[in-house]
């Protein structure tokens, strides 16, 4: 096999550090504290590339890397592609990993179809934390359990620039301390990492019962003697306070103290702040090439952006004005920096984007003295930050890493993920008024969440329904708090696709992750500024390359159609497709509940044997059963599920609860909860109904099953003719297996069913 060295020369055109060669040859620790400009990204990503090639037992095979910002994602996207694509191609890996982004606007659909492949997937802690939670922002709701499943199964997350994660944090380290405590079915795993990075920021309450001293790894004094390594933790930069408020004043400021033929790089706070510096910079007709980079943007006017702000600066020099989205990982060094105050973690950062790899002889840095002595002032941070950070600052003259202190300070005032919510997470079924759990206090600040606006021509009072869904290009991510406040400003409309009932309708209550569509008379856009409620100009909406066929919220399972398939011919072919899964997989299932899954997988869809089921199918009356058709009628009965049938049937025949459970939950609509639809109803007479099953309906003999007559005595509180109640049968499957295990389980039925009916059959 070739050597790590071999690997970086390739990839990197360099050798690697000592502390790169530790980590693909020693265990994984859990901190993993670098400067900044010395490797981290990749001594993380070709570790877990050597030690997969190596079959490390102890490194799963989805590498999972959460980051806090959009920029940063398609920054670490872009180099694993390449480095992957440059190992293979020179025959070094014998096979290239697939990797997937999952951020605001670009959202792998696909990635959660063959978890026995290795893969790489990158993304923001809204997408990530939010499918780890059981509530993906911007999916289906109906295939939350299986990105829940995935990713808390053999799993490598790594977390990345962690002093800027906020309530994602310690939702991380809970998360993994209930991964320890109730069980996987394969091995996961975390490690946390930053330049700035302190193991008591880990100090979740569970988390710290369970691993009390982290293991740290970081630079030791080998390091330190390479060259390079010494150049840039010694790299001079003139620290100055400035203490301007007004936006013309550091406007004229900025100009002065820029130099032709170099990049100044001015970092707010805010993105309002930011774009309306911008703004004042713009009408000096003197003022050197500009450039404003915020998350605000569609992809294409991000990408437009981003490509010019990291390109060489002409004779002119340039300035970028932008936010926190270059705080951390951005390969951008600026001979001259502008910063807001800031906390101290994020301050060391915005140094790191100023004579990178001391190359110069003259940066300075101006950090911008204003009081904030309020919280409206100090926001996104609080008062008590900011002024540890001004106390740090006032002792220094030189930003050189060297010279640095090291701090302790984080703020911890922050919703902690405990046991019970994770477990009631656990069922996705929304409550009587359609309302979920909202997790977006355990993934960011309260007013620090988003939603996806896209805009289009609506002619009409309403959207169509038959208006496809976005496409990854039209989305731009808008804050909750400033999309609710430009709704009612500006007494416009929005509309969210109801995934139960088809169709848009009128958004009257937001909630993070949404999808909106706005006219696009609504204004609210620019290519140059990005999101900007001021806006009034018409937006110019995108022409998609490839348009969602269906809003992304639609209730349809999109790996279910197939050509025609007999019941028992689909039922034995997702046993077979099973089997090949758990084969590839190595054994993910324990042996007293293989045979659960094993029967689950053959009689899943015996609940299609229903007459709704088969009228919707429009065979011909030739007396066979069919699991699967190329087109479907609608169903008879307002929101039928054959999976209830198949679980009510299982159930009556004898089977125990997994089995009944893992028939029920395969396509995602019935999980714990067991309940009539708010707008379904049954014939006069009938005493219990749900998703389109009534008491008394009958299943006729099929493939050696006998008739069943079905029941719904489950649905009932304690206990009755069936026993336990369907809620007391599901929660102590839940108590027992964890809710790791048992998702995983649901995850590989689901996984096979999709896999067998892919496979044509022409009906004759």
């Amino acid at each position: 096999m070739p050597s790590l060295s071999d690997w970086y020369s390739a990839a990197l055109g360099v050798s690697p550090y000592p502390y790169q060669q530790r980590l693909a040859d020693e265990p994984w620790p859990d901190v993993l504290e670098i400067p900044t400009g010395l490797g981290k990204t990749a001594a993380i990503l070709l570790a877990w590339l050597h030690k997969r090639q190596r079959q490390d037992a102890h490194t799963p095979r989805r590498l999972v890397w959460c980051l806090p910002m959009r920029v940063l994602v398609e920054q670490t996207a872009r180099l694993a592609r390449q480095w992957t694509a440059t190992l293979a191609g020179a025959g070094l890996l014998s096979r290239a990993p697939a990797v997937h982004v999952l951020m605001g606007g670009d959202v792998a659909r696909d990635w959660d179809l063959r978890p026995e492949d290795d893969a790489i997937l990158i993304g923001t802690q809204d997408q990530l934390l939010s499918r780890a939670l059981n509530r993906g922002y911007a999916m289906s709701r109906f295939r939350w359990p299986l990105d829940f499943a995935l990713l808390h199964n053999d799993t490598f997350w790594v977390f990345d620039e962690v002093q800027l994660m906020g309530a994602g944090l310690p939702t991380s380290t809970q998360l993994e301390a209930f991964r320890q405590r109730f069980g996987v079915a394969l091995p996961c795993r975390s490690l946390w990492c930053s330049a700035t990075l302190h193991p008591r920021w880990l100090a979740s309450v569970d988390f710290a019962a369970r691993c009390p001293a982290p293991q740290l790894r970081t630079l030791d004094a080998v390091d330190t003697t390479f060259p390079q390594v010494i150049r840039r933790i010694h790299a001079a930069k003139r620290l100055q306070p400035l203490a301007i408020r007004k936006t013309k004043d550091l406007a004229a400021s900025i100009l002065k103290e820029h130099r032709p033929g170099t990049l100044t790089l001015v970092i707010r706070n805010r993105v309002k702040d930011a774009v309306d510096l911008f703004a004042t910079l713009k009408k000096d007709k003197k003022a050197p090439p500009l450039c404003l980079l915020h998350s605000r943007f569609r992809p294409a006017d991000r990408g437009r952006v981003l490509e010019e702000a990291l390109s060489v600066p002409g004779e002119a020099g340039r300035i970028i004005v932008t936010t926190q989205v270059v705080e951390a990982g951005v390969d951008i060094s600026a001979a001259t920096l502008f910063t807001d105050l800031a906390p101290w973690s994020s301050l060391v950062q915005r140094f790191g984007r100023c004579n990178r790899a001391g190359e110069l002889e003259d940066a300075r840095i101006f950090w911008l003295d204003a009081p904030c002595k309020t919280e409206q002032a100090a926001r996104p941070y609080t008062p008590a930050a900011l002024a540890r950070a001004r106390a740090l600052l006032s002792r220094l003259e030189d930003a050189a890493p060297a010279l640095l202190p090291r701090s302790e300070d984080r703020d911890d005032a922050h919703a902690v993920l405990r046991a019970p919510d994770l477990f009631d997470l656990f069922d996705t079924t929304p409550d009587l008024a359609g309302a979920d759990i909202d997790v977006s206090r355990f993934i960011r600040e309260s007013d620090d969440t988003d939603v996806q606006a896209f805009w289009r021509t609506c002619p009409g009072d309403m959207p169509g329904g038959d208006m496809p869904g976005p496409a990854r290009e039209e989305l731009c991510p808008v804050p909750l708090g400033e999309m609710r406040d430009f709704l009612k400003d500006k007494r416009q409309h929005a509309w969210v696709w109801d995934s139960l009932e088809g169709h848009w309708q009128e958004a009257r209550r937001l909630r993070p992750g949404m999808i909106v569509l706005l006219r696009d008379t609504a204004g609210g856009y620019a290519p140059h500024s990005g999101w900007d409620s001021a806006a009034t100009a018409r937006v110019a909406p995108v022409i998609p390359a490839a348009p969602a066929p269906v809003p992304t919220g639609l209730d349809s399972d999109t790996h279910s159609h197939a050509a025609w398939q007999s019941l028992q011919e689909h039922d034995e072919r997702t046993l077979s497709a099973l089997q090949a899964l758990l084969s590839n997989l190595d054994g993910p299932v324990p042996p007293d509940c293989l045979p659960a899954l094993l029967t689950a997988a053959r009689w899943h869809d015996w609940g299609k044997a229903h007459a709704v089921f088969q009228e919707a199918c429009q065979a011909q009356d030739d007396g066979q059963v069919w699991a699967k058709a190329p087109q479907m009628r609608a169903y008879a009965r307002r929101g039928f599920r054959h999976e209830l049938a198949s679980a009510l049937a299982l159930l009556h025949t004898g089977h125990d609860d997994l089995v009944v459970y893992l028939a029920a939950a395969h396509h995602g609509k019935i999980r714990l909860s067991l309940r009539a639809l708010p707008n379904e109803q049954a014939p006069a007479g009938v005493r219990r109904f749900a998703r389109g099953i009534h008491e008394g309906d009958s299943l006729p003999p099929v493939d050696g099953m006998p008739g069943v007559t079905l029941s719904l005595a489950c649905m009932e509180l304690g206990f009755s003719e069936q026993g336990a109640s369907w809620a007391d049968r599901m929660s102590a499957l839940l108590e027992h297996w964890g809710p790791f295990r048992l998702a995983f389980w649901e995850a590989l039925l689901r996984l096979a069913d999709w896999r067998a009916s892919a496979e044509d059959r022409h009906h004759a």
